[in-house]
């Protein structure tokens, strides 16, 4: 699969099993694929991609946007924006990378792809990564899951992979 930034996508179980982080959205059980998250690239690794959850609960969303907008004068973790049509809210507070293995679709309307007008899609790239570069130089609390540790999880597992598939070709010679 080829993983498009600015699209929609489903994630495994199987990563929630193996990351084991409990401040995640994890996936929800039942008919409906649960939730479904925003996808970008990371500026510097190329195998991993950021998910921001998405929400419907857009009202809840406003109340807790506006007491942190009185508290700290802005909010850049918290994005509310329109997709196919209904507004949805973006938790960049929620944000986490992983690997394409991790992926299992694409969420795909009417066999079409769900996106995002241009302006939105800007303005989420830049509000995580704002928020990915201050978490990197210590402010934590940013977002709730331990994203420094996540990422650290999948480069040492995509590195393990690497250096096998290195082990497998320097054989061969």
């Amino acid at each position: 699969m080829q993983v498009e930034e600015g699209k929609f996508y489903f994630m495994k179980d199987e990563f929630f099993d193996k990351i084991d982080e409990k401040l995640l959205c994890l996936n929800r059980k039942g008919e409906n694929k649960r939730p479904c998250y925003y996808c970008f690239k990371d500026a510097v690794e190329e195998n991993i991609f950021w998910f921001l959850p998405i929400s419907s609960k857009v009202e809840k969303y406003k109340i807790i946007y506006e007491e942190k907008k009185k508290k700290y004068g802005k909010v850049d973790n918290i994005v509310f924006g329109y997709v196919e049509g209904e507004e949805r809210v973006f938790l960049i507070q929620n944000m986490f990378p992983t690997l394409e293995k991790y992926i299992v679709e694409k969420y795909i309307k009417q066999k079409k792809d769900v996106i995002v007008n241009q302006e939105l899609k800007r303005e989420l790239k830049r509000k995580a990564n704002k928020i990915l570069t201050l978490v990197e130089k210590g402010y934590r609390t940013l977002v709730f899951p331990d994203i420094i540790k996540i990422k650290e999880i999948l480069l040492e597992e995509n590195h393990t992979k690497l250096s096998k598939k290195l082990d497998i070709y320097i054989k061969k010679e």
